[in-house]
């Protein structure tokens, strides 16, 4: 509960702090405009001479109450020589509030009123900026509010309701359907369907059953669930993603250092300028008003606020957007860097295939449920992954009883089902056994040309049937890839695995390239080696790929895999699927010519309005209202973000 409190509270603190400031800052500001539009075009002086010194009075809590906090950061940069936006209008608005005090002693125009329009118009501008980043932050609350607040714990045999931080490790929580899953753990009673659409984006839910791991924050369908916590507070998933997100927020795209060095030359340069206006108006008019006038223009037109959000607002939009898809952009640098890849390298296991086994084809020669009937069976005896991804196949409602069964130790299973004796095994224990499988020879040299693992089912030393067992393809790879190498990209496989199998599983989704035999420390070499050729990204899921990941320009990595993977991903995606590599790499572009547009406006309109100021061209006022609109607009275009079809 603390956390929600704690990333509630500087996005809100701040955004309630400007518009205090804001509505104070408009409660003396509209008088004071009042005042001026009367003196300005109707040539009414309400208080006679005295209108002056009331705009003078009105005008300081604007200047040195609600705009406080900018005059001392302006004043900071002075004294640090690291100047920033506040710099400029901190000198500006103390310039124009000044020559309401000269006024007084010599001839000269009177700003004052001018300044107070200048601040309330930066606050207003300054509190669109918050409101803006806050609701960019706001994924990351919605994030926050998906946890569930309370949990019910087994205490022996009873039921008791606890606030989800009192929930510990290994404590049993027991979930009704319709309820939130309060935190991370493994199922050991009941099976339900969950809805986990909020971490995947998937709409379908998915069973769980017994030893089954669930997560956080994700909904309990049809069933009870009994499941054993195994991870609470900041260790759980939700909490990862949220800092996650946090995260990429938080850091700099490479073009973002470079508009931070361009703002620390700028407003010395714009200092510079302001002065030779200044200078320059006093020498060849001699208007000691009008230089003032053109000189204020010049600072607050300049002060380069839009080019401070430029960047920022685009990438926080940006991530927020792909925390929705399950797309968590780690790095703000990888956005940069991805426009320049040329190569997608991938791991194969877990990453374009499932990384468990499964039946991909079987061929029977008697009745097909008698076939499984008697696998089945008899593998459900073993704990072997090919053994488990049988009985998966099978499915059966209740298993037939072997006897004197036992494991030929990488060969296969033998057992006695009444007076048959089944065999299930390769090659090499059918020829050990002298079974001939002559009739389905052509079938199995096929499956093992694909890279695939077969076992031949006999009974009574007569072949049944057999079954290939692969590690299947995901659902969506061939798709992802399909996509990647219609963009230009070069698909590349690098795996631990055969030859044979990574050409198989490479031929069915569409990979340009196979790297195979490669062991776990030497995938960051072939990255390496791949990186002479053009900028790389690589994905992949488990520990072996950490060194492959880090290696790379941009790291993928799977959110299904494992910590450390997901730890050096510069993107992690929460689904696991390939398709969330195309949507990241269109994220990434579309944020990115979002980033160069905001650049584009924010410069773009100092170009135009700079000279204009030095022109005397602008009045002091308009000059803050083009600045603040130069603000909102790239706000907007941060925003427009949101429209792009990833």
């Amino acid at each position: 509960m603390e956390h929600k409190h704690q990333a509630e509270s500087f996005e809100e603190q701040e955004m309630r702090l400007w518009k205090r400031r804001l509505w104070g800052a408009w409660v003396f500001a509209v008088p004071i405009a009042i005042l001026m539009i009367l003196e300005r075009f109707f040539e009414i002086m309400p208080f006679g001479e005295r209108t002056s010194l009331i705009i003078l009075i009105i005008g300081f809590p604007v200047i040195f109450f609600f705009g406080w906090q900018t005059i001392k950061a302006g004043i900071r940069g002075f004294i640090s020589f690291y100047f920033s936006m506040d710099s400029l209008i901190a000198l500006g608005t103390l310039i124009a509030y000044a020559t309401g005090i000269l006024a007084f002693f010599i001839n000269v125009q009177d700003y004052s009123g001018v300044s107070a329009m200048i601040m309330a118009i930066f606050i207003a501008g300054k509190y669109i900026e918050t409101k803006a980043r806050g609701k960019a932050s706001q994924e990351i609350k919605k994030l926050l509010e998906l946890g569930a607040k309370k949990a019910r714990v087994l205490r022996g045999k009873e039921e008791i309701e606890i606030p989800i931080s009192e929930v510990k490790i290994d404590d049993v929580i027991v979930i009704r359907p319709g309820e939130k899953i309060p935190t991370d753990g493994i199922v050991i009673k009941g099976q339900s369907a969950i809805d986990e659409s909020m971490i995947t984006g998937e709409s379908m839910p998915v069973e769980k059953k017994i030893k089954d791991t669930v997560i956080g924050a994700t909904i309990n369908q049809d069933g009870i669930l009994y499941v054993k916590a195994t991870k609470i507070g900041s260790d759980t998933f939700l909490a990862h993603i949220i800092n996650l997100v946090e995260e990429a927020q938080g850091t700099k795209v490479p073009i973002q250092k470079v508009a931070d060095k361009v703002t620390n030359i700028f407003v010395p340069a714009i200092l510079v300028l302001t002065v030779l206006t200044f200078v320059g108006w006093v020498i060849f008019s001699g208007d000691w008003s009008k230089a003032l006038g053109a000189a204020i223009s010049v600072l607050v037109i300049a002060c380069p606020c839009a080019l401070g959000l430029a960047v920022p607002i685009a990438l926080t939009v940006g991530s927020g957007m792909g925390a929705k898809r399950g797309i968590l952009i780690r790095k703000g640098e990888a956005i940069q860097t991805m426009k320049e890849v040329k190569i997608i390298a991938f791991d194969k296991t877990g990453t374009i295939t499932k990384g468990k086994p499964e039946v991909t084809d079987f061929v029977s020669k008697v009745k097909e449920d008698y076939f499984w009937e008697v696998s089945g069976s008899l593998e459900h005896m073993s704990e072997h992954p090919i053994a488990k991804a049988i009985v998966a196949k099978a499915a059966l409602k209740s298993y037939k009883k072997f006897t004197g069964f036992s494991v030929v130790r990488g060969r296969g299973l033998e057992g006695k089902l009444g007076n048959k004796k089944i065999v299930i095994g390769n090659r090499t224990l059918m020829n050990e056994k002298n079974i001939s499988f002559k009739l389905i020879e052509r079938q199995i040299k096929s499956w093992e040309e694909e890279g695939k693992t077969t076992m031949i089912v006999a009974e009574n030393a007569k072949v049944i049937g057999a079954v290939a067992v692969a590690d299947a393809v995901k659902d969506d790879s061939v798709k992802a890839i399909s996509a990647l190498r219609k963009r230009g990209y070069r698909t590349v496989m690098i795996t631990g695995d055969n030859e044979t199998t990574a050409k198989a599983i490479a031929k069915q989704v569409g990979i340009d390239e196979v790297i195979a035999n490669v062991l776990p420390e030497e995938k960051a070499k072939k990255v390496e080696e791949l990186q002479k050729r053009g900028m790389v990204a690589f994905v992949g899921d488990g520990i072996n790929d950490a060194p492959a990941l880090k290696q790379s320009n941009v790291s993928i990595a799977m959110g299904s895999g494992s910590d450390i993977a997901i730890e050096v991903g510069d993107i992690v995606l929460v689904k696991g699927s390939l398709i969330g590599v195309v949507q990241a790499i269109n994220l990434s572009k579309a944020t990115f010519k979002k980033i160069k547009q905001n650049l584009f406006w924010a410069f773009g309109y100092n170009v135009i309005a700079i000279p204009l100021a030095v022109a005397g061209l602008l009045n002091p006022i308009v000059a803050e209202l083009a600045m603040a609109l130069s603000s909102i607009s790239v706000v907007m275009n941060a925003n427009l973000l949101r429209r792009a079809r990833i």
